[in-house]
């Protein structure tokens, strides 16, 4: 039961019973008595005013009961006007909030009125969002810095490590010694792009939206069926969210099994044939460092952020990602994206991101 319903009853019982106790005392005092004081009347007259005061008691209750009822209904209408007028703050204040995201942080409600409950509620929604703006902008900030800041070590490292690797006849310890480090430190580069990405996705950096067709998303070789559709995004971001997903069917699958993209208008699926999967398990590869077999503690192949960079990417542009364990085996992701609305035929033949692989990285 919604408020404004509540408020329409709750001013409809009100009425309902202040009319009820304004007509009983009207009723009391227009009830007309059967036998009147004076002189005594004879058997007929007495009968006669007998008669005329019970139609006339009949006539009167009839019209508190007519006018009881009317009243309730007015009561009834009278109170849904009053509620929606009340509330109509409360109604403009829910849709502006809701029109607000990580992408415009900056808007505000800025309801003018009168300084009462419904303007302080709303100036507190506003110093609210900008607390929230103040903190994503940090959170953004954190993430240009640490892209930065953390390259150079990584680098610093490898250099130091082909250094070493190419004096004149290392020993045989130094090279595998090399090979090791070099190996840990691409693990660690593809773990640090992986955080990189996820962090860009889930607080809302998505510059350079672009309308683009999804079947130019799909990594050249991998089989596709369904029919094409437009959607409006980031190329590169998109092109990493389907890339880690494809690959992650690739990667999982059993030997010698197969692999299908299937597209329809506004949805995406990947499948693959691999083994039984526990549905329990398949529910959680969407949170970072989740991978099926491999421990928390135990490294593992890849590192546990493929899937958590496609449905915070998907989240990011208005889409979701579904896993589901195939009843067969294997495992099947759905990824819903938002249909590029008006989009020109020109589109399908710009913003393919097929340039763009290069630079996108599979975790």
């Amino acid at each position: 039961m919604g408020v404004r319903l509540r408020f329409t009853l709750l001013y409809g019982v009100l009425f309902l019973v202040s009319g009820i106790g304004l007509l009983l005392i009207v009723a009391a005092f227009g009830v007309r008595a059967s036998r009147p004081a004076g002189e005594p009347l004879d058997p007929a007259a007495m009968e006669q005013i007998d008669a005329a005061a019970a139609a006339h008691n009949r006539q009167l209750l009839v019209g508190v009961v007519v006018a009881l009822a009317f009243m309730f209904l007015m009561s009834l209408l009278l109170g849904r006007a009053v509620a929606g007028r009340v509330l109509r703050p409360l109604r403009t204040i829910t849709a502006a909030t809701r029109r607000i995201s990580a992408d415009n942080l900056h808007s505000r409600l800025a309801i003018a009125g009168p300084a009462d409950e419904v303007k302080d509620l709303a100036d507190t929604i506003d110093d609210l969002l900008g607390r929230l703006e103040e903190s994503f902008a940090a959170q953004r900030r954190f993430v240009a810095d640490a892209s930065h800041e953390l390259r150079t070590p990584l680098a610093t490292m490898r250099a130091a490590v082909d250094v070493a690797a190419a004096k004149p006849a290392p020993p045989p310890e130094v090279v595998r010694l090399g090979d090791r480090v070099r190996a840990e430190l691409d693990q660690l580069e593809r773990l640090l792009e992986g955080l990189l990405v996820l962090a860009r996705a889930q607080h809302g950096a998505l510059d350079g939206r672009t309308p683009l067709p999804v079947r130019s998303l799909i990594p050249a070789g991998t089989p596709l069926a369904g029919d094409d559709f437009l959607t409006v995004g980031n190329p590169v971001l998109l092109a990493r969210m389907v890339s880690n997903v494809v690959d992650n069917a690739t990667r999982h699958n059993e030997p010698g099994g197969w692999m299908m993209v299937t597209l329809s208008p506004g949805l995406v699926v990947v499948e693959n044939d691999g083994p039984a999967l526990d549905p329990g398990e398949v529910a959680t590869l969407g949170r970072p460092f989740r991978r099926l077999g491999v421990s928390r503690t135990r490294s593992g192949p890849g590192t546990g952020l493929g899937l958590a960079i496609a449905s915070a990417v998907a989240s990011a542009h208005g889409g979701s990602l579904t896993l589901q364990a195939r009843p067969t085996g294997g495992l099947r992701v759905e990824i819903r994206l938002p249909i590029c609305p008006g989009a020109g035929q020109e589109s399908r033949q710009a913003g393919s991101p097929r340039g763009v692989e290069a630079e996108v990285e599979r975790s």
